[in-house]
């Protein structure tokens, strides 16, 4: 139940506070004054989407708050938010002027998703149009089902789960068959790729090697003479020409001469002499470097340059071929075998694929007639209920049905519902969408939510017997269950047929907290709680109020709503006398 209710700076309300009751509460005012910014406002708290420009002019942000009764339906992982010794939940809702928003759950940061998972068990809200969606045939589904218990919602789930897996293997089905009708042409094409690969065994070190072993086969000529000028001037072949290791060995055989006398001359003695070996032993090896026939070394060392550069072309033809790089062309050969693979077994997962289908295709059809055996068992009882209650409502000769017809199968089964409707007798049933008037159709949702409240499985935390609560009734004290909102169900109606759906209004509210935006003081008369929504334009900016009305307050609104002035003697007798007869 709705105990409190808060609006700041939203449109037109610049401040408004709703301390609500059990039973029926009903919300009146001017066309204009601002009745649907409240209805907006609830749509906000249930998780709604902010529309533009909803601040009030001049105000940096909105704010949204209900304060709600403690639900036994709350689930449980909702639940674990909340303090353990939480007596209410508070949902609240800021919208800043930019259009950004944020919600809250007992004053702690929560995401929209949270206020609507939680707004979705503890109120439901019927807008001005809502009437108009039971022309749409998954309405009419969705209510039916709403009637079928607790454990439809495990068939549906099921059922769901089903429809999704014979999908998925209609769609793995397609592909395998555009697999066989072109494997053979793909699997030459792979077993070609593949040899071509695996005759040239590419390898990233070996490429590596080979581009080296190439460079230096390129300089082969210029590689040749540094290494034997090198080798010259070291050690000349020629005898009469002196080179730097013979000139080395000359100067350390006149400095060993004096080995002994000068320890630092002694240590330079040395390292002279290493160096006249070094010298020679570089000479040699620059000699017989000269003297390599190729030069390759390395991946190089038994070809020539010219089986260099064929190796290497042929893995910069793979390169070009298939990923620019080495590891390109590995990484393909890779998926080459996985889809050689693939195809290779193709015939066989086709065979399989189609065997687990037809099982799929079998396990949807059975939830398919389990969720039609619950939809025909449920809907007697809901034509029974809707004719019961259009009887209370003025149309007493009205019959109505639900047509059940089968459709290909879906997530929801295959059912397709129509809800039929003859509003006068003698004239043939036709459906809702062509043949229901505006205030037949306000009357048809109110039958439908009382009947479906009625004959349905029983929610978690409605209250059951006596009427509990009248207008006098404490916030404390409240009619525990979901609270109904209703903008304008009176849409279309009048005369009896209004006075009927106040009557059946304040009935449900002997069980249900009801809030009701209406325009009709046949219905306004019948409210436990009144609050009148005026506007006020004397200044710049309008702003409107809402305020809660006693009893001598409650008349004169009726005055009003009756379209008479404040001193009309008649329509003032007329309004106690609607305010008796509630």
């Amino acid at each position: 139940m709705l105990l409190e209710l808060r609006v700041e700076n939203l449109l037109l309300i610049e401040r408004a506070e709703l301390r609500l009751s059990a039973g029926l509460n009903v919300l009146t005012g001017e066309t204009g004054a601002g009745k649907t910014v409240l209805a907006h406002a609830l749509d906000l708290l249930l998780g709604g989407r902010a529309r533009p420009g909803i601040v009030r002019p001049g105000a940096q942000e909105a704010y949204v708050e209900g304060v709600f009764e403690m639900s036994e339906s709350l689930p449980a992982q909702l639940r674990e938010r909340l303090a353990p010794d939480s007596e209410e939940i508070v949902l609240a809702r800021r919208v800043g002027a930019d259009g950004r928003t944020r919600a809250y759950l007992n004053g702690r940061s929560a995401n929209v998703a949270d206020l609507r998972d939680v707004g979705a068990t503890l109120m439901s809200f019927y807008g001005q149009h809502e009437h108009r969606k039971l022309t749409i045939a998954g309405k009419q589904l969705a209510l039916l089902d709403e009637l079928c218990g607790p454990e439809h919602a495990l068939r549906l789930r099921a059922c769901a789960e089903a429809f999704a897996e014979s999908q998925r293997l209609q769609a793995r089905m397609t592909q395998l068959r555009e697999l066989s009708g072109a494997r053979e042409r793909e699997l030459d094409l792979l077993e070609f790729e593949l040899s071509e690969i695996d005759a040239a065994a590419p390898d990233q070190r070996e490429h590596d090697e080979l581009l080296a072993a190439r460079e230096r086969m390129r300089s082969l000529d210029a590689l040749c003479a540094a290494a034997a000028a090198g080798a010259e001037a070291l050690a000349p072949d020629d005898a009469q020409a002196p080179g730097v290791t013979t000139l080395l060995g000359v100067a350390n055989a006149r400095l060993e001469a004096l080995t002994g006398v000068d320890p630092r001359l002694d240590a330079m003695s040395e390292r002279l002499r290493s160096l006249a070996i070094e010298s020679g032993d570089l000479a040699g090896e620059l000699r017989a470097y000269g003297e390599e026939p190729e030069l390759g070394g390395g991946a190089g060392q038994s070809l020539t340059l010219d089986g260099v550069e064929e190796r290497l072309a042929e893995a910069e033809r793979l390169m070009r071929k298939h990923g620019g790089s080495i590891a390109g062309v590995l990484e393909h050969a890779a998926r080459a075998r996985e889809r050689r693979d693939e195809l290779a077994g193709a015939e066989v997962a086709l065979e399989s694929t189609g065997e687990r289908l037809c099982e799929a295709e079998e396990t949807l059809q059975q939830h398919v007639q389990a969720l039609r055996g619950a939809r025909e068992a449920a809907a007697p009882a809901l034509e029974r209920g809707v004719c019961e209650q259009l009887a209370a409502l003025a149309m007493p000769d009205a019959s109505f049905e639900v047509a059940l017809s089968a459709r290909e199968a879906g997530p929801s089964g295959g059912d397709a519902v129509e809800f039929l409707l003859a509003a006068n007798p003698g004239v043939p049933r036709g459906p809702l969408r062509e043949i229901a008037s505006g205030g037949e159709l306000s009357r048809v949702m109110l039958a439908l939510i009382t009947a479906c409240r009625q004959t349905g499985p029983s929610p978690a935390g409605k209250a059951t017997g006596a009427r509990r609560a009248k207008a006098s009734a404490k916030p404390d004290d409240p009619a525990s269950g979901e609270t109904l909102v209703f903008d304008e169900i009176d849409a279309g109606i009048g005369g009896h047929a209004a006075r009927a759906v106040g009557a059946r209004l304040r009935e449900l509210g002997e069980t249900t907290q009801l809030l009701c935006i209406t325009h009709l003081p046949q219905i306004a008369s019948l409210g436990d709680r009144h609050f009148s929504i005026v506007k006020e334009t004397s200044d710049a900016l309008a702003r409107t109020t809402v305020v809660q009305l006693a009893e001598r307050e409650v008349v004169s609104e009726l005055v009003r709503m009756l379209g008479a002035d404040a001193q009309d003697t008649v329509a003032r007798r007329h309004a106690r006398d609607l305010r008796r007869a509630a």
